[in-house]
């Protein structure tokens, strides 16, 4: 089933709100299947005052924390069909590779797919690109929990 996500419905389904929601629109969500995700990166974005000033940079890390939270939203479509009242925990990234820098202007699309799912975990793999190219890649292991009040 394909459908579109904007602000208010992705942040229905992940528990991050500002500064850490790090997607904007999800363009496609084939449940159990893949998601496609879209950061606009903009130069107000707090991490750049200090990463780095004077040749701002999004950290690789916070890339990767993007295609994280897409791969929340398809985890949640997967148990669920939609919200849901467990959170998700990350247990492990591999295959992570940088290509190229993102920078203020830049719009980050995230694909991720899911690869396996056993019980509560699920394997998935994730793709960030910038007009066209791949900027970014990583495998990551997922589970849930439940949520924190």
């Amino acid at each position: 089933m394909e459908c579109v996500l904007d602000i208010r419905g992705i942040i229905n389904r992940l528990p991050h709100r500002y500064p850490m929601v790090l997607i904007d629109r999800v363009i496609e969500l084939i449940e159990g299947s893949r998601i496609v995700a879209l950061k606009n990166v903009t130069y107000n974005e707090p991490y750049f005052m200090g990463h780095f000033p004077a040749n701002p940079i999004m950290p690789g890390v916070l890339i990767i924390e993007a295609m994280g939270q897409a791969g929340g939203i398809l985890m949640t479509a997967v148990k669920t069909g939609g919200p849901s009242p467990e959170s998700v925990y990350f247990m492990g990234f591999d295959k992570v590779r940088f290509r190229k820098p993102v920078v203020p202007g830049d719009q980050l699309i995230l694909e991720v797919q899911l690869l396996k799912q056993r019980m509560n975990a699920i394997k998935m793999a994730g793709q960030a690109f910038v007009d066209g190219k791949l900027v970014a890649e990583a495998e990551f292991l997922a589970t849930f929990g439940e949520s924190v009040s």
